[in-house]
């Protein structure tokens, strides 16, 4: 009987052995794809670091991301001379971002809490403070760099309600629309070009229209390093003005993945608006 019966056997413990051995190369296959799965995504966070619009004149085209918050501020102090006045302005720049998808961001942003001293030989000093204008506004992604050839591109608007308090107040409603970019045409260089229009007012609370250009040039040296030069320009700076023209420098570092210090410095090159000097420092987080 037994003869009879082994075969049979045979048979079902090689057939026990093949499944045994699917079910290890099954086990196998899905311990090796969860591994790569968890090495990419934490490659994935290794290089999700912060990427601020500030410092800089220039923004960037890329948003926070879908239910990210990020603060950008700091601290500036501005000097200017003009007709026999010197003055020193001192003001807290804020920006506000929160992601509401992957492609769009509303953004709040105000020179906030601002401070003036101003100096004439003749009439003595004057001292004023108040809350800056603020602005709400929105950016919106809408082109993908795909390679080093091809920049990423955006777009920002603002629109600024009549607000601030003081000598700071404005009378009536202005606003700007840029088109921002991101192109990384070396490893270690980047471009980041606006161009725009806006209405202002000016301080003799007329409005009129200025077209916008500025440009950072980037050297990142490491991802968390960045060192910069940038320029910026608006036509007319004033009603019946003429160009008014900056250029600034600095560095940022980042701090782990998700803040950002940097320092900077400028001055005119052009124009009667904009400070004789100007320097800043600042810091960035992202939640």
């Amino acid at each position: 009987m037994i003869p009879c019966c082994f075969p049979h056997a045979l048979s079902a413990t090689v057939a026990g052995e093949i499944n045994f051995m699917k079910l290890i190369q099954a086990l196998a296959l899905g311990i090796t794809f969860q591994l790569t799965a968890t090495a990419s995504a934490l490659a994935s966070d290794t290089e999700d670091y912060i990427n601020p619009d500030r410092p800089g004149i220039a923004d960037g085209s890329n948003v926070v991301g879908a239910g990210r918050f990020q603060i950008e501020t700091g601290i500036q102090q501005e000097y200017r001379r003009s007709d026999g006045n010197d003055s020193r302005t001192l003001f807290v720049p804020t920006l506000l971002r929160i992601g509401l998808d992957q492609r769009f961001e509303f953004r709040v942003e105000s020179n906030a809490y601002t401070w003036m001293k101003v100096t004439n030989s003749t009439q003595g000093t004057t001292r004023t403070e108040g809350i800056a204008p603020a602005s709400v506004g929105l950016k919106y992604h809408f082109v993908d760099a795909l390679d080093e050839k091809q920049p990423s591109v955006g777009a920002i608007l603002r629109y600024f309600p009549r607000s601030g308090t003081r000598d700071f107040k404005t009378t009536q409603a202005t606003g700007d629309f840029r088109l921002v970019a991101d192109w990384d045409f070396m490893p270690e260089w980047s471009l980041n070009p606006n161009v725009g229009v806006g209405i202002y007012q000016d301080d003799a609370k007329h409005l009129y229209t200025a077209g916008l250009f500025a440009t950072t040039l980037s050297y990142n040296p490491s991802k968390k390093l960045n060192f910069f030069i940038d320029t910026g320009l608006q036509s007319p700076e004033a009603k019946h003005g003429r160009t008014a023209a900056v250029v600034d420098l600095g560095t940022a570092y980042i701090v782990g993945h998700d803040v950002q210090l940097d320092f900077s410095a400028g001055s005119r090159v052009e124009g009667k608006t904009p400070p004789r000097l100007f320097l800043s420092a600042g810091i960035s987080k992202r939640f």
